[in-house]
């Protein structure tokens, strides 16, 4: 589902009993219950329709189209709540060097070797930390995620937590070629 996106996707493979239902009409019901309060109004606000065209969305008259996207990503975000993302972060915290969770990372474009551009087009299998999947578990959008798996990647090409000269903004990958595991 191309609406998901990186963020989606983490949060999915985080949380796998908390996706994100299938049909419109559900994510339209729980977004506006959730993320909104029950307010009509306020949704449509949000997302630049009238309160009759998020009802329509609702009871199954209409379905979103120009809104489908925004609209599966709230309803992936309202499928946790904050302290369930606290609490699996304090679990994966816990684990340590070794989360248990791994992520691949296709075509890692671009990153800088002793001041030189260097190119790497292959998959990156990583194994995160407990403090980076638990990072993940509590992240609020995808910036936060990206930089999570940037630093993954620094540590990958620095052989560890503090070694060597990368950071998180030396790496740019494809969002789309990414997964977890």
């Amino acid at each position: 589902m191309a609406g998901k996106g990186l963020f989606g996707r983490v949060r999915e493979a985080l949380f796998p009993s908390r996706k994100a239902p299938v049909q419109s009409t559900t994510q339209a019901g729980q977004v506006r219950d959730r993320k909104y309060g029950g307010n009509t109004k306020a949704m449509a606000a949000a997302y630049g329709v009238s309160p009759r065209t998020v009802q329509r969305w609702i009871d199954g008259t209409r379905h979103p189209t120009k809104h489908i996207d925004q609209l599966q990503r709230e309803a992936v975000e309202v499928q946790t709540t904050e302290r369930g993302r606290e609490r699996k972060a304090k679990q994966l915290a816990q684990r340590g060097t070794v989360s248990g969770i791994g992520a691949r990372v296709g075509r890692t474009v671009t990153f800088e070797i002793r001041g030189s551009d260097a190119v790497r087009a292959r998959d990156i299998h990583l194994n995160l930390t407990g403090e980076q999947a638990a990072a993940l578990a509590v992240a609020e959008d995808e910036d936060e995620v990206r930089a999570v798996i940037g630093q993954a990647l620094a540590d990958y090409f620095n052989g560890g937590a503090g070694y060597g000269g990368f950071g998180p903004d030396d790496f740019d990958f494809d969002p789309n070629d990414f997964d977890l595991s």
